[in-house]
């Protein structure tokens, strides 16, 4: 039996960053039972630099090099690509991930546009495919997709249709609910104007909407994003749950910048459509505030709450 399977693995990201310190901060806050949780980092820069009130397990991954806060090097993007490795080869109940910079991942030769697309690497089997949801005490957003340029945003039918289908058997199988309500951003302003500002709403998105719907899924047409969170943002900030159980964002930005100015330390970044479900804090590496001891830990202590 895998001495992991019932551990929640939590990686320390970016050693030149704020990931170690959330991480202890969120761990001596929540103050977890010692069988569950194993860390993955370097146990001496940890013992070092950090006080943890809980003797957690510590997978040590070797780092030769001096620390370097708030830089962008090659060993601090080699060691945070061998934590996230580890974690995944041992298998455990859940992975937990402080941030990285894809910069410091390319300049070590891994050239991953983040954290997600390595987890998929290694863990996924049998065509599936990780999808990226951000959760937030009844707001939550899907990205159709992720880490690309904006030019580089190519929304198709078949795209539509299999990432949706994966977030709806997400939350049944999850949360239990065998009908979500999707709210599904359109790709142009004001959803194209009837074709005048696109027409992608028409030939693309509205087909693969009808798609769904004739497989049972509770849909609405490509709405314009301007508008539609509104009632999500207001909700969030009465303690209500969204008009909406997701949101579904054609690319990255458009579904990010509501959640994150509305929550944004409340906000999880979840990976989804693997056997292992893996959360992260939805900020970055914050390099101008590393080493000083004064990052704030409320995003990381709800990433892993989530996965309790």
């Amino acid at each position: 039996m895998n001495k992991y399977s019932d551990k929640i693995a939590i990686t320390t990201g970016d050693i030149n960053g704020i990931g170690m310190e959330i991480t202890v901060k969120a761990l001596n806050c929540l103050n977890l039972p010692q069988e569950k949780v194993v860390i993955i980092t370097n146990e001496v820069v940890l013992k070092n630099k950090y006080n943890l009130n809980t003797n957690y397990e510590i997978i040590d991954i070797p780092y030769n090099s001096t620390l370097k806060y708030g830089h962008i090097t090659k060993e601090s993007g080699e060691f945070s690509f061998q934590c996230l490795r580890k974690a995944c080869e041992i298998y455990p109940k859940a992975i937990v991930t402080a941030p990285v910079s894809k910069e410091a991942l390319h300049l070590a030769g891994h050239n991953f546009n983040g954290q997600t697309e390595v987890i998929e690497h290694y863990l996924a089997h049998d065509k599936q495919k990780a999808e990226m949801l951000f959760v937030s005490a009844g707001f939550d957003v899907l990205l159709l997709t992720r880490h690309v340029a904006l030019k580089g945003v190519n929304i198709s039918q078949e795209l539509i249709v299999d990432k949706v289908t994966r977030l709806v058997e997400f939350y049944r199988a999850k949360k239990n609910l065998t009908a979500p309500k999707l709210a599904l951003c359109s790709l142009n302003p004001h959803a194209g104007e009837g074709g005048i500002l696109g027409q992608e709403e028409n030939e693309i998105i509205i087909p693969a909407v009808n798609i769904l719907r004739e497989r049972g899924v509770n849909i609405t047409n490509p709405l314009p994003s301007d508008t539609l969170f509104i009632d999500a943002g207001k909700n969030w900030l009465n303690g209500k749950r969204a008009p909406y159980d997701c949101y579904i964002a054609m690319y990255h930005d458009q579904g990010l910048i509501p959640i994150k100015t509305i929550a944004a330390d409340k906000t999880v970044n979840m990976t989804i459509g693997l056997d292992i479900i893996r959360t992260s804090p939805s900020h970055g590496t914050a390099f101008d505030i590393s080493g000083k001891g004064i990052a704030n830990p409320e995003s990381m202590i709800e990433a892993i709450r989530m996965v309790l």
